[in-house]
């Protein structure tokens, strides 16, 4: 059985998904603390042939923080909503997919006002799945583990051991916090997973990589997602 141990993103860029898809389970990491500036809360999409960042208002966001304690601010939320959903489907217009995708960012949206980020961005990445069609089974929440105590590689393997794991794959950008050896002695392979770098038809526009993963849904469909879902190597 292959593992994988996310943070919870908001609309994350295909990378994530490209992870969530090579493994059997899929835990959410969200009793670790919020990294402020990072992608927990926001991400781009596209306007006017360039990169547009869009940041979900949050209470009290703060790195000492817990990233299930932390909460959509109630207040900012509703014209913040408002006017995202505008621009994506100004920004998108004449994208084939267009009504679709905006119809899954309202979806998601709809509903979360009063809740903690790591809700909200739990359920952009399963409304996205069940769009995908992926069967990966997501467990919502590392804090049942109930091992805190532990910290890095340390917990990482305590949660593989509960699952009964044989496999565990995390992004590339974790080779330097992770040893194939230590992992390899508690019965576990270690493999990276790096996304490739796939041109899609963005419009008549120079394309541009790395967008949220809306912008892949408005100008591929199902099948063509997954398919680039499957560019990727381990290592």
């Amino acid at each position: 059985m292959t593992l994988a141990i996310m943070q919870p993103y908001l609309f994350p860029y295909i990378g994530y998904y490209q992870l969530l898809g090579a493994v059997d389970r899929f835990v959410v990491y969200d009793d670790v603390t919020y990294i402020k500036q990072g992608w927990i809360n926001r991400n781009n999409t596209l306007s006017n042939g360039q990169a547009l960042l869009f940041t979900l208002p949050l209470i009290d966001a703060s790195s000492n923080r817990l990233i299930r304690d932390i909460r959509v601010h109630d207040r900012l939320f509703e014209p913040w909503k408002g006017k995202f959903l505008r621009t994506l489907a100004q920004s998108y217009s004449k994208a084939p997919h267009v009504g679709q995708v905006v119809g899954l960012a309202e979806h998601v949206l709809e509903k979360a006002a009063g809740h903690s980020i790591s809700e909200v961005a739990l359920d952009s990445l399963t409304v996205v799945q069940q769009y995908l069609g992926l069967t990966t089974e997501v467990v919502p929440t590392s804090s049942h583990y109930n091992n805190a105590e532990l910290s890095g590689q340390q917990r990482v393997l305590d949660i593989c051991r509960r699952e009964g794991a044989t496999a565990y794959i995390n992004p590339i950008g974790g080779q330097q916090l992770y040893d194939k050896d230590v992992f390899r002695t508690q019965g576990l392979e270690l493999s990276f997973i790096q996304a490739r770098k796939v041109p899609y038809r963005q419009f008549k526009n120079e394309f541009v990589p790395w967008l949220s993963i809306l912008d892949v849904l408005m100008f591929n469909s199902v099948a063509e997602t997954r398919d680039l879902l499957r560019e990727y190597d381990l290592v």
